[in-house]
């Protein structure tokens, strides 16, 4: 008799599990999409502190504002960044140099997380040096 009980109570279960699956899999899928903006975002200020790092050393050794602009320019062209914006920032005494490179980040998945406003978000990274000349 208490065989014929179990089987009784499996048979109600039959759908359960794609019913949680259902529930669950949204969620999962929010949070895969949010990980790998997450990701570009992050490998993008990263090409933006290189950028600025490599101006700034340049304009800091040489003094010179047009090649230290050309190699922050071609490293984010080859990151494909080509909408960034830079700035020189010259210390007040003329010790140090400040190199800003912004870049307006697309969200590409901006209409499936919710609560995110705009489809883009302002990235930038600040270099400073000391002159060595």
């Amino acid at each position: 008799m208490k065989a014929r009980r179990i089987r009784d109570t499996r048979k109600n279960e039959k759908g359960q599990s794609l019913v949680e699956f259902a529930l669950v899999a949204p969620l999962l899928l929010l949070l895969v999409i949010g990980i790998a903006e997450f990701g570009r975002a992050w490998m993008t200020n990263n090409i933006l502190t290189g950028a600025a790092r490599e101006a700034v050393r340049i304009y800091a050794v040489k003094d010179n504002i047009g090649e230290a602009n050309a190699r922050a320019a071609q490293i984010l062209s080859s990151a494909g960044l080509d909408g960034a914006r830079a700035t020189f920032t010259d210390n007040v005494f003329g010790a140090a140099v400040s190199y800003t490179v912004g870049y307006r980040f697309p969200v590409a998945f901006a209409g499936f997380i919710p609560g995110l406003g705009g489809t883009e978000i302002l990235l930038s990274s600040t270099t400073t040096m000391r002159k060595e000349y």
